[in-house]
């Protein structure tokens, strides 16, 4: 994957970056407006936030009924386009210093045959918006009590250097055993094997969450919204 010059113009419009580098096979759209196959993500992106490039995204998605665009700023987003709620997240960049890893759990791949429990597990902890080929973003792995998924995470946008970490989650049963330490341990040190630079998105009011990064080496870049939108 070729380098990005430009961390600002990448990470502020990750999105973007990602459908026309490291993600370019998932996706369509033009040199203005780009989306996901909607099996795999529900995000849009737009090369620049202009009323007219909201417009031809919001003609190009016939029949989408939900999409999820991500923003480094609060934005007007124009009518006819409905926006069901914003969450405000943060941004997390890694210093690509690797994480030791105690290797204390047994981690497993993941492949399209856990993609009925991966769906659930996600459901039911609600890390982001996680679908049937959600894991063709690649890299998955989960941890598994008597053959039943517990934990899990992989990557979703990798955008040109830049490789996001995503949908790390814990079943509410098995949280404070080190399930996700260790998967967010192997993803990093994963991404730097690859000369890539680890990033993730959190909601900006989960401490538990922000802190564990932190403490493997993630600080904190800006704010980043994510509109769900309707049309």
């Amino acid at each position: 994957m070729a380098a990005a010059s430009n961390i600002d113009a990448v990470l502020n419009n990750p999105v973007w970056h990602a459908l026309n580098s490291g993600n370019h096979h998932l996706g369509q759209g033009n040199e203005r407006v780009k989306y996901f196959n909607g099996e795999v993500s529900p995000f849009v992106a737009l090369r620049e936030s202009t009323d007219q490039n909201f417009m031809e995204l919001y003609h190009m998605l016939a029949g989408t009924p939900i999409s999820l665009f991500a923003t480094p700023i609060q934005l007007n987003i124009p009518a006819p386009w409905k926006i069901v709620a914003c969450v405000h997240g943060l941004q997390m960049i890694h210093n690509t210093i690797p994480v030791k890893n105690d290797h204390t759990h047994s981690v497993s791949t993941l492949l399209t045959s856990h993609c009925t429990e991966m769906v659930n597990l996600a459901k039911l902890t609600n890390p982001g918006p996680f679908g049937m080929r959600t894991i063709d973003f690649g890299h998955y792995q989960g941890v598994f009590d008597n053959n039943k998924l517990v934990a899990m995470a992989g990557q979703r946008m990798h955008a040109f250097n830049y490789a996001e970490i995503s949908a790390v989650c814990t079943h509410p049963e098995y949280t404070g055993k080190g399930y996700a330490r260790q998967l967010v341990t192997n993803q990093i040190n994963r991404i730097l094997a690859a000369s890539d630079i680890p990033y993730l998105h959190v909601k900006h009011d989960n401490k538990r969450a922000v802190d564990l990064y932190q403490s493997l080496g993630f600080s904190v870049r800006g704010n980043m919204y994510f509109y769900i939108l309707k049309k």
